[in-house]
């Protein structure tokens, strides 16, 4: 078994893998990360392996003790990938969208895929059917454009993620809702579109803290996926130990 340790902007994944097979999944502030794997070590006893992510700077020595119940590996920009990585700076390339993209490799093997990341920030994500990884994109996720109009203003009130009610906004609540909320729905939606035009048979992924809230607003085809990464980071702890 496998465990998986995901460490994002604002919480922290923790997932335990048979094979392919995600049968335990629990969401937790940093903090409280080593005091959960304790807990899933006592409920399976007969996990072996283990990998690390984290998309800020990972003190990897607060992890040392998981060595001696583990063999243990830190996904960083020297692991090695299942894919061709073109991208002009790998070294910056964040953590989260290396596994986001190992996801691709394993499940759409030889098909052209966009993975779109909604959380914090909105990361797009582009690899071919023969397994080159290009690139693509990052803009302000939902809770960053709230924030950035009542941050950025004297007057807009910082208010919480929700959907519209319509288009058009007939209040300053519903104007920052119809805003933020539908430019993001607009954004996704305009960049299925063009990277179909350009690359015709294309797998739209949908993945992300705000993947729910979302999906059900998108018209374009796409596959909603909230552990994508989780799977990612699996398929690369697999790919190097096995």
């Amino acid at each position: 078994m496998n465990l998986i340790i995901d460490i994002g902007n604002t919480q922290a994944k923790v997932a335990v893998f048979e094979g392919n097979k995600m049968v335990f999944r629990i969401q937790t502030d940093a903090e409280n990360i080593f005091k959960k794997i304790e807990e899933i070590q006592k409920k399976y006893e007969n996990i072996e392996k283990a990998i690390v992510s984290s998309v800020g700077k990972l003190d990897k020595n607060s992890f040392e003790t998981l060595k001696k119940d583990f063999q243990l590996l830190f996904l960083d920009h020297n692991t090695v990938l299942p894919f061709k990585n073109l991208y002009s700076t790998p070294k910056t390339l964040g953590i989260d969208r290396i596994a986001l993209v190992c996801a691709c490799v394993e499940k759409y093997a030889n098909k052209n895929v966009l993975i779109i990341d909604a959380g914090t920030c909105i990361t797009y994500d582009f690899i071919t059917g023969d397994n080159e990884y290009y690139g693509g994109a990052i803009s302000p996720g939902l809770r960053m454009r709230y924030k950035a109009l009542h941050n950025q203003t004297a007057k807009l009130p910082l208010l919480s993620s929700k959907v519209p009610d319509g288009l058009i906004g007939n209040s300053t609540e519903q104007g920052i809702h119809s805003g933020v909320f539908n430019g993001v729905v607009f954004e996704i939606e305009g960049a299925i579109q063009t990277y179909r035009k350009k690359y015709g048979d294309l797998t739209v992924i949908l993945t992300g803290g705000d993947t729910k809230m979302l999906s059900k607003q998108l018209k374009s085809s796409i596959f909603a996926n909230s552990n994508h990464l989780l799977e990612g980071l699996n398929f690369i702890l697999q790919f190097n130990t096995n």
